[in-house]
């Protein structure tokens, strides 16, 4: 199976500490042991950040208070704020780690299904080479179902209502995290397809205004992809993400055991969907289904 000849969007790994310096004393200390003091603070915030995460997922991400979260671990606020200067420094790391988290899921969900077809023979990596994209999509969106319902209230900081008052830093860690985390789906959806074909994907036509925004957007994301698979990733997007939304806030819960089956099933039909507007797609979407 061919795959795209675009070139895979390059995301920057994501900083999980504050900013270190640049020029000639940040390359001399990547090369340097952490010194204590260093290993301490790093130490505090994890402690932090796990007790922030705990306080969420007992009260809800409206509810995160840093008073609370200091009393926890023994602090006074006046000390939190050595490492967290205000309450939205806080809530921009817990929002970085849970797309971090979100993304090891999903990529550890693509890894699992590899690493057991390796195991019958041959190795991981190609394994992961031969296997249909339609399995290996159904596996991240397994994987992004599985971390959102295993914690409900980490997933609503991401997606939720927005916490009164906080904005993510344009361009920060944050966005950087969840933009990371997108380029699995954007991948695994369109893997196999040229850029021939999915620009001569069948959509209805876009307005001329709309095109040329789309031909804007920055090429680290998104932007990598002809007009037409945006609009088809973003409607891929709405149909999965909107799925685990139902789920997540109690809306399917009257399927009782059976919203993962039905997630399943909605999964396949969406994948259908998608790739019969994809030129040259509609035999293989059958032969790659599972």
């Amino acid at each position: 199976m061919p795959v795209p000849k675009w070139p895979k969007t390059a995301v920057p790994p994501t900083p999980s500490a504050p900013s270190a310096p640049s020029g000639p004393a940040a390359r001399s200390a990547s090369s340097a042991p952490p010194t204590l003091r260093e290993r301490r603070r790093a130490t505090a915030v994890r402690e932090i950040l796990d007790a922030a995460e705990l306080h969420i997922t007992e009260h809800g991400p409206e509810g995160l208070s840093l008073r609370a979260v200091a009393r926890s671990l023994g602090m006074t606020v006046q000390a939190l704020y050595h490492y967290f200067p205000n309450r939205h420094a806080l809530v921009t790391m817990l929002v970085t780690k849970g797309y971090e988290d979100l993304f090891a899921a999903v990529q550890a969900a693509v890894d699992s299904t590899a690493d057991s077809a390796a195991g019958a023979g041959g190795t991981a990596a190609d394994s992961a080479a031969d296997r249909p994209f339609v399995s290996r999509l159904l596996d991240a969106a397994e994987g992004y179902r599985g971390w959102a319902v295993t914690h409900p209230e980490r997933f609503k900081l991401l997606f939720g209502t927005p916490l009164r008052g906080y904005a993510a830093p344009a361009d920060g860690a944050s966005t950087i995290a969840a933009r990371r985390m997108s380029t699995i789906f954007q991948n695994e959806l369109f893997g196999g397809f040229s850029p021939e074909q999915l620009a001569a994907a069948d959509i209805p036509s876009l307005s001329p205004q709309f095109r040329a925004h789309l031909d804007h957007l920055p090429p680290d994301g998104p932007g990598v992809l002809p007009p037409p698979a945006i609009t088809l990733l973003m409607e891929a997007w709405g149909r999965m993400h909107g799925m685990v939304l139902l789920e997540v806030f109690g809306h399917t819960s009257f399927l009782g055991d059976h919203q993962a089956e039905i997630f399943h099933l909605a999964m396949r039909n969406m994948l259908a969907d998608i790739h019969r507007r994809i030129p040259g797609s509609a035999g293989a979407v059958e032969a790659r289904a599972v």
